[in-house]
This record gives structure tokens, C-alpha cells and sequence, in this order.
């Protein structure tokens, strides 16, 4: 399998990059304990993120970015001494499910399997009326975020002066190094929790910023390929076309049938097309 570990845990290293996290870093770390290794790399945060983590089982690493590439994740994976080859990379506002647990431990991730990447899948949670809801249907996030680190990079693009994004990789995929030569990427079916959600004022002014950074690599066809040749396809299609709002309702509500979520649906693809309203949207 080469998974299991002393004390039964999973033989990857969870790495979160953080900053100014306390108020979900708790939330995150427990659902971690079933790693080997858990390290937080945090930017400068100035409340409680990193005595949280440490409190959590977390080892904690200071980042401070000098401008230039790599940027934060591709840094983390030159720079940091982790236990394992294998590295899951999970936002602070991410929680791991004990599907996606128990389908890691399934998995053989020995050279002998080829497999150098996995994409995982994000189910936004909402709160409906009160109640917290796991959309199930519409828009995934879905990002090639379990790697083997000797095999797997994020490329230099030409962003460095975009604003929008600073310190982290963008919107795209890693990809196979091309030292490595031939490598499979493969799926978890199970998926991870995100509550990216929970502060609506805090999510569109992360997608403001990412909407002037995505505005800027159309202008500058700065797009790095996607890792796999289908997505690729798909992405340069949908970025040549007009009426990008419209199309992205129509994707999350009705062709990943949003509307099965009920309004919680129908509200999260109105959110897509107000994202690529503003990008579309004239300076």
C-alpha cells in the first residue's frame, strides 16, 4: 500500500500555507490528526494562527516572500524538510472528510504505481437559513493538490507584476517537472469540505483581487498549460468565448445541475457569473 506508518497514520505530509487564520485553523487541523506530519507555513499572521497550529500538532515555518518566484507553494516544496515525498496541500478553510481519509489509505502511492498527483475535489459548504449545507452539486473546486514532490512543480508565469495575488500561485494547475518524463495524475472520489462561504464580504474581496489578476493574464496570455490535455482544451474554449458570465451560470446551474441544491444553488451560480463580470468588466 505505502501509506501506513508507525501508529497507523498516512505516510504524506499535510503542509497549510496560512495567514491571519485563527478563526478556522482549529477546524482544519483536526481533521489532519490521521497525517504523519502536519506544518503550517504562515506569512506574518498577526493574531492567534500560528499558537493555534502549534496547540493542534502543527509544526510552524515563517515565510516571507521576497517578490520574486517560486512563490509560496513551489517554496514550500524546495525549501521545507518534510518526512514524506508525498504532500497534500489544504487551505486553512479546508476540512478533510473521513471518506477522503479512508480512500487515502486505499491508495498505493510507491513508485511502483506511477501515479505522481491526484486531484482533489472541494464541496463548498453554505449555510442555508441557518443550517450549514454541503453543496453536492454545480462548480467544484477541483485541484491537483495530493503530489509527490519529486515529481511534480508549479510553473513560472509571467504575474509577478499583477495584482491580485501577491505571495501564492494562481488560479491553475502544477504540473509533471519535465525532468520526470511520463507520469499518471489520478482522482479522489471522495471529497474535502470548503468553507470558503462562511464570510460572504471576505469572498468577493478575495474574488475582486482574483478578478484583476485573471483580467490581467487573459490581456497578457499568461496561462500555464493545465497538466491534463481535456481541461486544457476546455479552459481555452471557455476563455475565447463571449458572454463568460452567462456560460458560467449555465455550467454550475444546469450542466453540473446546481439546481439540485435549491436556492443554495441557484445563489452560489449567480456568484460565478458576478466572478466573470468582473473580469470581463472595462477598467
Amino acid at each position: 500500500m505505502g501509506c501506513a506508518v508507525s501508529q497507523n497514520k498516512l505516510a504524506i505530509s499535510a503542509v497549510i500555507v496560512t495567514k491571519n487564520e485563527e478563526r478556522v485553523i482549529n477546524r482544519c487541523l483536526a481533521a489532519l490528526q490521521d497525517f504523519d506530519e502536519i506544518v503550517v507555513v504562515d506569512s506574518g499572521s498577526t493574531d492567534r494562527t500560528c499558537d493555534l497550529a502549534r496547540a493542534g500538532g502543527a509544526r510552524v515555518v515563517d515565510f516571507v516572500w521576497n517578490g520574486q518566484y517560486p512563490k509560496k507553494r513551489q517554496w514550500c516544496l524546495d525549501h521545507l524538510e518534510l518526512a514524506h515525498d508525498w504532500v497534500f496541500f489544504v487551505d486553512a478553510d479546508e476540512v478533510a472528510t473521513p471518506d477522503f481519509i479512508a480512500e487515502l489509505c486505499r491508495l498505493d502511492f510507491s513508485d511502483q504505481a506511477r501515479v505522481r498527483g491526484y486531484f482533489v475535489k472541494g464541496l463548498y459548504v453554505v449555510d442555508d437559513q441557518g443550517q450549514e449545507r454541503i453543496l453536492r452539486h454545480g462548480l467544484h473546486n477541483n485541484k491537483l493538490c495530493l503530489i509527490d514532490r519529486r515529481a511534480i512543480q508549479f510553473p513560472v508565469i509571467n504575474d509577478l507584476d499583477i495584482e491580485g495575488m501577491g505571495e501564492i500561485e494562481g488560479h491553475y494547475q502544477p504540473v509533471l517537472r519535465p525532468d520526470m518524463g511520463a507520469g499518471l495524475l489520478g482522482e479522489i472520489k471522495a471529497g474535502i469540505l470548503h468553507y470558503a462561504l462562511e464570510d460572504r464580504a471576505a469572498w468577493e474581496a478575495r474574488h475582486q483581487r482574483y478578478a484583476v489578476w485573471e483580467r490581467g493574464m487573459n490581456a497578457r496570455q499568461a496561462w500555464p498549460k493545465d497538466p491534463v490535455a481535456w481541461r486544457e482544451c476546455l479552459k481555452r474554449l471557455f476563455r475565447a468565448m463571449p458572454c463568460r458570465p452567462q456560460v458560467a451560470f449555465f455550467h454550475s446551474y444546469i450542466w453540473k445541475r446546481g439546481f439540485l441544491d435549491g436556492r443554495s444553488g441557484y445563489a452560489f451560480a449567480q456568484s460565478r457569473a458576478r466572478y466573470y463580470r468582473m473580469i470581463t468588466a472595462k477598467n
